[in-house]
């Protein structure tokens, strides 16, 4: 009759082999995402003219831990023109002081368009001459280089929300936008809702103020189910939809230094917000003309963030 520590002895190697097994499974599942990832990563990747702001003397070293700034764009692409960038966010990364700035460029904003030669609403800078002129005339608005820029196909980041099963969000008021309606409290969206949610604005006593904090509601709610072991599992979708709506003048290794480098400083993020401006009606358009006080101020937050002199 065999001992208890025979038959122990026995048991072991089958639990070391269903060990081995599932390590060697999760290696070959992790390859095989890996691999995705850096074929969707090649296929946002979309290189600009200018390898560095003329903000700037040389590029960033992500190596080095340097802060850096990120322009995000939604861009309301249209069949019948380059459409218009609807949501301008930019974000300024300090890995020393493990922190990042994220500020909403309201898009009827009243500036000079930079390699245009006119002042225009921001958002028109897009429609003119693409990212390159959207990213000089930024730069110029806040004095600060924008050495990124992500552009995101607002029409369709409803993929995006559909790959990973849907977002919930809390709404601070009830309200309508286009066939949808949305209770004040907690919503289920799905992608077709969540482009609704984001782009209502009217009916918001806030104005476009609340429309900015609905689409960082969004986008903190896509991270946030992205990162669920559901979403994991279905990543081939997910990153299809990014490959798609998303293009970026970031590279592969760029990303992974910042994964690497940047993890802490991204995970705190303190919204700046421009709320001292008044509305002004110039030949029957409205736009939104800037407090100079309050511009001055941003610049000066965003500068020393970036540990700009």
């Amino acid at each position: 009759m065999e001992s208890s520590t025979e038959k122990k002895r026995k048991k072991w190697p089958w639990i070391v082999g269903m060990i081995v097994v599932i390590i060697l499974g999760l290696i070959v599942y992790g390859s095989i995402i890996y691999k995705d990832l850096t074929e969707t990563a090649k296929q946002m990747h979309e290189p600009i003219e200018r390898k560095v702001s003329d903000k700037r003397k040389e590029s960033v070293a992500f190596t080095k831990k340097e802060p850096f700034s990120v322009l995000i764009l939604g861009v309301d692409e249209r069949s019948y023109d380059k459409g218009r960038s609807d949501t301008m966010i930019v974000m300024t990364v300090n890995p020393t002081s493990q922190s990042t700035k994220m500020l909403s460029i309201p898009r009827d904003t009243y500036t000079e368009i930079i390699g245009r030669g006119v002042k225009d609403k921001i958002n028109h800078a897009y429609a003119f001459g693409g990212i390159e002129m959207s990213m000089n005339t930024v730069e110029n608005l806040l004095d600060i280089p924008i050495d990124y820029v992500v552009q995101v196909n607002m029409e369709s980041f409803k993929d995006i929300v559909d790959a990973i099963g849907g977002i919930t969000v809390t709404n601070s008021l009830d309200f309508t936008s286009g066939n949808y309606t949305f209770p004040k409290g907690a919503n289920t969206l799905g992608g077709d809702e969540a482009l609704a949610y984001t782009r209502m604005r009217y009916e918001d006593p806030r104005g476009d103020f609340g429309r900015q904090d609905r689409q960082k509601q969004v986008i903190q709610a896509v991270l946030r189910e992205g990162a669920t072991i559901n979403s994991l599992l279905n990543y081939k979708s997910i990153f299809g939809a990014i490959g798609k709506n998303i293009r970026t003048n970031m590279t592969f290794d760029e990303m992974v230094d910042v994964q690497a480098n940047y993890r802490d400083a991204v995970g705190h993020v303190d919204q700046l917000y421009m709320k001292e401006g008044q509305g002004k009606t110039i030949d029957g358009i409205w736009y939104y003309m800037m407090n100079n006080e309050e511009l001055a101020a941003i610049r000066t937050v965003l500068r020393t963030h970036l540990e700009l002199k």
